[in-house]
């Protein structure tokens, strides 16, 4: 099933038994969406095991991909997360502190550095006057 989902492998809807009938009956097999035993709607990206009750004592599990594309879906198959996080590297994350700064509270960025220069040009001052 493919779905609209955030990063972090939210669902912006769910997938529900009503969903799961339709893709089931499309595949080929004759249930209806009572026979799909999903006690709550799914609202995340992955691998879920849901039964299905095609008789009162005969139950089976599908298996169901939800994923937000194809390529997904198959990675989703080969046994990867595809929820984890990406790690971005601490430049990037520096970089971007610094423009969100400079953008936002332009006189704080100028009072740092002001700040920062200072306490460069300190040591070096003292050393002369130790001489």
């Amino acid at each position: 099933m493919l779905r609209q989902a955030a990063e972090g492998g939210q669902l912006y809807g769910s997938v529900s038994p009503r969903d799961l009938a339709l893709l089931v009956t499309e595949k080929g097999f004759a249930i209806n969406r009572a026979q799909v035993a999903l006690n709550a709607p799914i609202k995340t990206i992955g691998l879920h095991k849901v039964p299905v009750s095609l008789h009162p004592e005969v139950e089976v599990t599908i298996n169901v991909s939800v994923a937000r594309n194809a390529d997904e879906a198959q990675r989703l198959a080969r046994g990867e997360d595809v929820t984890v996080v990406r790690e971005e590297g601490e430049e990037a994350a520096e970089a971007a502190t610094a423009a969100a700064e400079a953008f936002f509270e332009p006189e704080v960025v100028e009072a740092r550095r002001t700040h920062e220069a200072a306490d460069e040009t300190s040591p070096a001052d003292s050393e002369t006057e130790k001489k």
